[in-house]
Order: structure tokens, then C-alpha cells, then sequence
């Protein structure tokens, strides 16, 4: 995580500020807390820069009522322990306080403080034309690498249910969009009733999946194009590894300019000339590293992937009404998303796609 991004010191940081004695104690080498820092990005479990002696990273669960199921700090800590040396890189976790044993009255977690840089623009101009397509093989490669891990190996067998990831995770999208939703989009029934009648048959795969994985996900070291850590690991679970595939797909297909509120894409580029892969490569590449043959239904994998987007941010929305998101006056800009998402996932229904 990069300190750049922090907006809230010490003193502003809510109830956060009465942990520093805590986290003295309780932290290995952290000594005395001098700062505690909010990152200003980020719409779902507030996360801090604690420093002392040392930099850690503090990550809770945000305060008032919460739907069931979301905010899972704890299923962020379970999993980033679990692909420990796995090969898939994860900040190293320190400490996991559960609901019922916190000293803030929630759930948090203490993990390391990585030491390098974001990249908020997926055109990478920041970046010479020769580096950023290694910066997208990379993330490629580490997508593909988190799929090939068994979850039995490093103990997260119980991490999820096996099979129908895909019906369950509408059935729980459209659940949740409903209970938070003010008045319910035309796309967004559409789309439910459009993804129930077009599910494809469960092939069996199941891998331990992102849920979020995107660029501004990722840290990188500073000066250079290696990833150091995939971060917000909150909607993990055990699933269908063309679920995060489709997701991170998402950004080829989201204009640059003039898109959803904080989530530029690729669309309109000349990617060529920019040195980036077309999603046709990208896709090529990670069936190749995982050895899969071509995709079939890849318009239902990428319209599943619109509808929930879209059905998330609904609830960033709510919480952002209910006075308990991590940015209020951010995440109320994304009301003005969901209708571009939505109308996106409906069109791709009508017109079809390939990769």
C-alpha cells in the first residue's frame, strides 16, 4: 500500500484512534503508534496505515448494521494466510481480531505494509510502451497461478461450496440488489431473469477466486513491473475460475472516457499502439498457462460479471446512505454507475460477443 494515499490522520480516525495502545501490544516490533492513516481509496472495509517502530496495514470491518455476509474481514485474513507461499503473491497477515473479541467491538486484521506503487489508469501511462504489456502478463500470470492452487493443499477446503457457483452467486446478487435498491432497474430484472435462462452447466471446476481482481488491486514494486501483493480479498470463496477472468475482462469493454464513475477502461484506445493486449490475447494467454481449451458462453461469463459489479455497488450505495461507508461523498457517485453497468450486460444479451 502506498502512504500517498492516505487522508485521515490520527486524531481524525474515528474509534480507529483508541487502538494505538492495543496495537503496541499486540503487533510484533510496532512499538509506539505515532500515526494512524486512513487510505482515502477503497469503498467497502476501511483500511488504515498504522506506523510505529514499523508500517502495518489495519483493515475492519466498517461501523453500523451490515448486510449478512459482506464486510467478511475475517475471510480476508483466512485466505491471505492460506496462500502463504503459494506462489500467488499476498501480504504477509499478522493478527486477526474476531467480533467478539475485538477491542473495537468489529473485526479487523493487522497484515504487513507493502512498500510500492497502484495504478489507478489501466492504459499504464506512467509506464514505457515496452513494460506495460508485462505489467498485464503479470497480472495474467498471477490469475492463473491462484487458479491452479488446490484448496485442499493449503486448507481451504471449507473456503466455499463446490458446484453451481454461478447460479448461487446470482441468486445472492439479486437478492442483495433488491433488499438494497430504492427502486429496482428495468436491466437489472431483465438481466436476472436473462442469466437464470441462460446458466450454463456446471463443468466441475472449482479454484479459490479473487472476486475483485483488477488492476488497482494490485501492488507493485516501485521502479518496476513486478507484483508484490493482491490486495482485498473480501468477496474470495471457493468458485468458477471464469468468474474472475470475465471480471477483470470487464475493463476492455469499459470506455475510457466518460464511463462509470471510478471505473475507467479500456474501451476506445488504440491498445495496439499502446502497448497493451487485446482481450482476445489476454484471454488466449490464460487458458494457455492454465491449459483450458477455448471458452464457450462468454457472453453469460461477462454479463454475470456487469450485473453483479452493478449489484455491488447498489449496496456501496446504501451504505453510503446509511451514513457507514468507508467514502460517503465517492461512493454516492457510483449511483450514476449502475445504470451504465446494467445497460451494458443487457446489451451484450441482445448483441452477443466473442473474445
Amino acid at each position: 500500500m502506498v502512504d500517498t494515499n492516505c487522508a485521515m490522520t490520527l486524531g481524525q480516525a474515528d474509534d480507529i484512534s483508541t487502538l494505538k495502545d492495543w496495537l503496541g501490544a499486540h503487533v510484533p516490533g510496532l512499538g509506539v503508534v505515532t500515526r494512524i492513516d486512513k487510505f482515502s481509496g477503497g469503498q467497502s472495509n476501511p483500511t488504515y496505515l498504522v506506523t510505529g517502530t514499523r508500517r502495518v496495514v489495519l483493515r475492519c470491518k466498517p461501523p453500523g448494521t451490515l448486510l449478512p455476509s459482506a464486510h467478511m474481514v475475517e475471510r480476508e485474513f483466512a485466505v491471505m494466510q492460506a496462500l502463504e507461499g503459494s506462489g500467488v503473491p499476498v501480504p504477509k497477515v499478522v493478527l486477526l481480531a474476531r467480533d467478539d473479541d475485538s477491542p473495537l467491538g468489529r473485526a479487523f486484521f493487522v497484515m504487513e505494509h507493502l512498500d510500492g506503487r497502484i495504478f489507478w489508469d489501466p492504459a499504464l501511462p506512467e509506464l514505457a510502451h515496452e513494460t506495460r504489456a508485462v505489467v498485464y502478463d503479470g497480472m495474467n500470470a498471477v490469475l492463473a497461478a491462484l487458479h491452479s492452487v488446490d484448496p485442499v493443499a493449503v486448507g481451504l477446503a471449507d473456503f466455499g461450496k463446490p458446484g453451481s457457483y454461478f447460479a448461487r452467486q446470482t441468486d445472492r446478487w439479486t437478492r442483495q440488489y433488491l433488499a438494497t435498491a430504492d427502486t429496482p432497474l428495468a436491466d437489472m430484472i431483465y438481466l436476472a431473469r436473462w442469466l437464470a435462462d441462460h446458466m450454463p452447466g456446471d463443468d466441475g471446476q472449482t479454484a479459490i477466486v479473487h472476486g475483485d481482481f483488477r488492476l488497482d488491486n494490485m501492488i507493485f514494486e516501485s521502479g518496476g513491473s513486478r507484483i508484490l501483493g493482491l490486495l482485498d480479498w473480501e468477496l474470495s470463496t471457493l468458485g468458477h475460475p471464469l468468474a474472475d477472468l470475465a471480471y477483470q475482462c470487464m475493463q476492455w469493454r469499459l470506455p475510457y472516457d466518460g464511463g462509470p464513475q471510478g471505473m475507467r477502461g479500456l474501451g476506445g484506445l488504440d491498445r495496439a499502439a499502446l502497448g497493451l493486449p487485446d482481450e482476445a490475447d489476454y484471454v488466449a494467454a490464460y487458458c494457455a498457462r492454465r491449459g483450458i481449451a477455448v471458452i464457450g458462453d462468454w457472453t453469460f461469463f461477462l454479463a454475470f460479471s456487469f450485473y453483479r459489479l452493478a449489484a455491488i455497488l447498489e449496496g456501496v450505495v446504501a451504505r453510503a446512505r446509511g451514513g457507514n461507508a468507508s467514502n460517503p461523498a465517492a461512493a454516492m457517485k457510483y449511483a450514476g454507475s449502475i445504470p451504465v453497468l446494467a445497460e451494458m450486460a443487457a446489451r451484450l444479451t441482445r448483441e452477443g460477443t466473442e473474445t
